[in-house]
């Protein structure tokens, strides 16, 4: 259902300049999937995924690996999406605890997951600067032998999956909120450098993989999607080998301007490059009632139909799908609700939202 083929190469030169930017792609025309999903009403959805089929788009969530044995649990995750992402079992802290000790078992339950439900899978994450080991984090590696490490993760997790994973979140959460690169094990010890070198030994592993970058507060024009603006368009002038950008879009309610969203993927689009909504989810102040709802709903769909407005963005990931399983809660207190069904796995109005967004509604 989901061919894994990279997306065209894009050719950069320095005689056309957008914003600032010199850039030309060989991606001039659309494909007809890209042109139809943005114009194109959707037929009555009885799921999300059908919802999302109808656009030729895909609608995806997190996957919390000890909740598989759970069956209201996997029937959901089963049924509504045709994508999935290890929450936290792909992580760098979790695939390889130990130099060269993989522990593939949380992985390998989701390829097999998925597979059996004709689902994608959206590797998360290769390099990242958290939820790292301490032999990585404080390894006080040079610059050589940590370059090593990185080569050597990349190989045993993307070569391992290869042909198995649609999409690698190659390197996330790169940015300050003022667009300057975040301090990091790896920037610290390999530079910016570190990017570019990543992307290469991931096309290397898995060269039919599509390869993302990966980050949050992105989703809106402001100085931190400038700076990934720029770099990925430096990214492409290098000829390395990235396919897509990321926007993790945990957002605030009434705080995420879907006008806004809209537009800063569109530059994105121009670039040639594959945009996909990777972590969507919509908090608010605890306890919800049915204003806030409703407005949740609403703004769910603001966020979906951003995406389907814009011919590049090809998928939207939910970050889980039941306040029961949410991160939300734990990282902000007296904030939750985030997620489109409730603690008792029933859907909330924000689900007629997103089929709404997918204009199934």
């Amino acid at each position: 259902m989901f061919p894994l083929v990279r997306g065209a190469a894009v050719a950069v030169t320095a005689g056309a300049l957008l914003s600032g930017v010199a850039l030309v792609s060989a991606q001039a025309q659309e494909t007809p999937a890209q042109e139809s999903h943005a114009q194109q009403p959707s037929p009555a959805a009885e799921t999300l995924r059908e919802a999302a089929s109808a656009q030729d788009m895909f609608v995806g969530t997190a996957i919390a690996d000890h909740r598989l044995n759970d069956g209201t649990y996997n029937a959901i995750a089963s049924t509504e999406f045709s994508s999935v992402t290890a929450e936290n079992v792909m992580k760098w802290e979790s695939i390889q605890p130990n130099r060269g000790q993989f522990n593939f078992d949380g992985p390998d339950r989701l390829v097999d997951f998925a597979a059996a439900n004709d689902q994608q899978v959206w590797g998360h994450t290769l390099v990242w600067h958290s939820q790292l080991p301490s032999w990585v984090q404080n390894g006080n590696f040079s610059a050589a032998e940590l370059d090593q490490v990185v080569q050597e993760h990349i190989n045993g997790v993307a070569g391992r999956y290869a042909g198995d994973i649609a999409y690698w979140d190659v390197v996330n959460e790169v940015f300050n909120e003022d667009g300057s690169f975040r301090p990091s094990v790896f920037y610290n010890t390999l530079g910016v450098d570190f990017i570019a070198d990543a992307f290469r030994y991931a096309d290397a592993a898995d060269p039919s993989a599509k390869l993302c970058i990966n980050d949050y507060n992105t989703e809106h024009g402001n100085a931190k999607s400038d700076a990934m603006y720029a770099l990925v368009s430096d990214l492409l002038q290098q000829g390395v080998p990235i396919d897509c950008v990321g926007f993790q879009s945990h957002l605030i309610l009434d705080n995420n301007y879907p006008d806004n969203i809209q537009s800063n993927l569109q530059r994105f689009s121009d670039l040639g490059l594959e945009l996909v909504i990777t972590e969507l989810d919509i908090r608010m102040n605890t306890p919800s009632d049915s204003d806030k709802l409703a407005r949740q709903a609403d703004q769910y769909e603001a966020v979906v139909g951003a995406c389907v407005a814009v011919s590049g963005c090809t998928g939207v990931t939910i970050w889980g799908f039941s306040d029961a399983d949410s991160w939300v809660p734990g990282t902000f207190p007296g904030e939750g609700a985030a997620l489109p069904w409730d603690d008792n796995y029933q859907p909330k109005p924000a689900y007629d939202g997103i089929l709404r967004g997918f204009g199934a509604l």
